[in-house]
């Protein structure tokens, strides 16, 4: 057995998460071990992407690479869900001006080009190299993951150890099983069987690029149109009841019997062909009950996967790229400050990963186009605790971010009443506050402001810049994760106890920073009048 010397990081896979994770290291300098047990091109599942991925190819610097690639420019999706047997679309640049489109791509494609990127910018990239052993030792401090021992494609093995373990080794979640982390999520139970067709008609313009999400009586199917002149085809069933069929059954009978089920997909596939056998996953849905600890950080399907109805996988696999790196780029600086990070990367990563979660619940208990045991046993009780309307659900609803499928729910579907009725008191109290700051925007300076119920202004690490800084964090009810601001803005928080006006506290800032009142003020008045609006300022009321 050979032994390398130390690295910064080993990263366990060069799926997106890993490729992103190591992209990001070797950019800032790290000296990072991929170790990817197959070689690239491989196929993969997972083919649309979403827009919240761009500006990670760009900071990656492959946005025009990938652009290059001829991938099919992805504006929205197209669904039969809801209410209405009718299929209906929504698109992107309802939300997201900066980045009204993504790709469907090929994943042996796309893949390659983010892992042999790393490579180029420094990272030790070794393909065909399978990891066989998580290292640990006790070192007085509990169980701390110190490396990897490794196979090479002739059966020689090698040992590796590193600062940390980024576990981005997919589906396998090498470090997650070895150290027991892995949660089943019991809502969704469901599995998919999945194929490529070639020569698959495309929807009608200007739809013709979309993903056809297609809900029928045992689940749901997906069409994905890709540039190679293929089309990505899956269905999603309720495990136990495929279980039986599939193991050891016919995939092909099976996935065809269930596209018939879906006429606008049987449709789009009456003249196509299927290359190949079709593949099954079973039981995808989890989530790591730690992602991260002693030497170990958990990343993309290694830490969680949610069901695929949005098309999150790989957005919330390069978005763990980020905060992975991140983390490390911090241990390498200042320990404390990394050990402080700890819960912020996976308040961070869960916060995303929960907002797919509880937006694909939603989806699947507001489907009427079906009754049957699929669609039933996945309906939500409106007077259930797991109803997904908690506050910061609500909340993202109500100000329609730019993934774009929140608002639907509410239009296409039957969404519970509670949820609904959450949703519009938020947006109601939103806009009252809208109006009465710009009614008493020119009087605002006499305002007297006072923090909110429940609001409270900490101190803790924040994501900027690649890695985790201390910053201002205000905290309330309806964004428990909490927004950075300022220092400025925080002084001016911590001055607002109902009893100094907005020009006093700009006045007593002023003297504090050395700042021209003059040119303080307005920034005062404006961070108040939002932070109104936002409700961690309670009424700005005359003294």
């Amino acid at each position: 057995m050979t032994s390398d010397t130390q690295f910064d990081a080993i990263v366990i896979g060069g799926g997106p998460a890993g490729s992103t994770t190591a992209g990001l290291l070797a950019k800032r300098g790290a000296r990072v071990l991929v170790l990817e047990r197959e070689r690239f091109p491989r196929e993969h599942v997972g083919e649309s992407l979403l827009p919240a991925s761009l500006p990670i190819l760009e900071e990656l610097g492959i946005r025009q690479p990938v652009e290059d690639a001829g991938f099919l420019k992805k504006y929205g999706a197209t669904m039969v869900w809801g209410s209405s047997p009718e299929p209906w679309s929504w698109y992107f640049q309802e939300t997201n001006r900066t980045y009204p489109h993504a790709y469907q791509v090929v994943r042996a494609q796309f893949d390659e080009i983010l892992l042999r990127h790393a490579a180029t910018l420094g990272a030790d990239v070794r393909e065909e190299h399978r990891v066989v052993e998580v290292l640990r030792t006790d070192a007085g401090w509990g169980d701390r993951v110190t490396g990897v021992v490794f196979e090479d494609d002739d059966g020689s093995r090698g040992e590796a150890t590193a600062h940390v373990v980024v576990d981005a080794s997919g589906q396998q979640a090498l470090v997650a099983n070895a150290l027991g982390l892995r949660r089943w999520d019991d809502f969704f139970r469901n599995l998919a069987v999945h194929g490529y067709y070639r020569d698959a008609e495309r929807l009608p313009s200007p739809d013709e690029n979309n993903i056809l999400v297609e809900a029928h009586a045992d689940g749901w199917c997906w069409t994905i149109p890709l540039h190679d002149g293929r089309a990505s085809v899956g269905v999603v069933v309720d495990s136990e009841r495929a279980r039986e069929r599939i193991e050891g059954g016919d995939l092909q009978a099976f996935l065809a019997e269930h596209v018939a089920s879906a006429p606008r997909t049987a449709s789009l596939l009456a003249n196509a062909r299927l290359e190949g056998e079709p593949r099954a996953i079973r039981d995808w849905s989890y989530v790591a009950t730690s992602l991260i600890g002693d030497g170990y950080v958990l990343a993309g399907d290694a830490a969680c996967f949610v069901d695929p109805l949005f098309s999150s996988g790989v957005h919330l696999a390069m978005n763990a790229g980020v905060l992975a790196a991140a983390y490390v780029s911090t241990l390498m600086e200042d320990e404390q400050l990394a050990e402080e990070s700890r819960p912020v990367y996976e308040r961070l990563y869960l916060q995303q990963y929960d907002h797919f979660r509880e937006l694909a619940k939603l989806f699947y208990s507001s489907n009427r186009t079906a009754d049957s045991y699929f669609w039933e046993a996945r309906r939500l009780d409106p007077e259930s605790a797991d109803l997904p309307a908690r506050a910061a659900f609500v909340n993202a609803v109500a100000g329609q971010p730019a993934a774009g499928y929140e608002r639907v729910v509410l239009d296409r579907g039957e969404a519970p009443e509670a949820f609904v009725a959450a949703v519009r008191s938020t947006e109601m109290e939103r806009a009252a506050r809208q109006a009465a700051a710009e009614e008493s925007r020119p009087a605002v300076a006499g305002a007297v402001p006072r923090v909110a119920a429940g609001v409270e202004l900490v101190i803790e690490p924040v994501l900027e810049g690649g890695a985790f800084v201390r910053s201002h964090v205000v905290r309330s009810p309806d964004r428990p994760s909490g927004v950075p601001i300022s220092p400025v803005v925080a002084a001016a928080l911590a001055l607002a106890d109902g009893n100094r006006s907005v020009l006093e506290i700009a006045e007593r800032l002023a003297l504090d920073y050395e700042i021209e009142l003059a040119r303080l003020a307005p920034v005062v008045a404006s961070a108040f009048e939002i932070l109104y609006i936002d409700g961690a300022v309670e009424e700005l009321t005359r003294p």
